[in-house]
């Protein structure tokens, strides 16, 4: 019972309202440091395991680079959306884009971090392959970066006032 008194009507909670927080730099630096030591070490274990290094091809690469554009598209149509327009999103639409856009946004910064491991792996070796694969390395741990990038976007552009009423 309130301290109002007997007659007071009873205050009903509101909807309850929950907070995501944007996709923290620990998170993020966490990602990166895992990914740098597996795409470092791959290169040694996979030669003593296999006899061979694993085979970075442009097919990797450019399917980063189209993901990293789709992710890039989808953050520019969801801020048109929300932030310019001033339209909401349904919630289920909501949710599933804060979803892909965190999901995105972890895997993409481990991916590059590999991916950039995996090219250091091969500095100074005499290899015939070395430079081929440093070179495609770097091309999909740039296209890595970018669905990174293009998610962390995704994910501002979906931030809305909680629902407050707009000035």
């Amino acid at each position: 019972m309130s301290e109002a008194g007997p007659d007071a009507p009873d205050e009903e909670p509101g909807e309850p309202r929950g907070t995501l927080r944007p996709t923290s730099a620990r998170a993020l630096t966490a990602c990166i440091v895992v990914g740098l030591a597996l795409g470092w070490a791959i290169h040694p274990v996979m030669t003593s395991v296999a006899g061979r290094p694993p085979l970075v091809s442009w097919v990797q690469a450019l399917v980063l680079v189209m993901v990293a554009a789709i992710m890039g598209f989808l953050a520019w149509h969801t801020w048109q959306t929300v932030q310019v327009r001033g339209e909401r999103l349904e919630p289920h639409q909501a949710v599933n884009r804060l979803v892909l856009a965190r999901a995105c946004a972890l895997a993409g910064a481990a991916v590059t971090a590999g991916y950039v491991g995996y090219a250091v792996s091969w500095l100074g070796d005499e290899s015939q392959y070395a430079d081929r694969w440093i070179l495609r390395s770097l091309v999909a741990a740039a296209g890595a970066a970018g669905v990174t990038l293009a998610s962390l976007a995704l994910e501002r552009a979906c931030r809305t006032d909680g629902g407050l009423p707009r000035p």
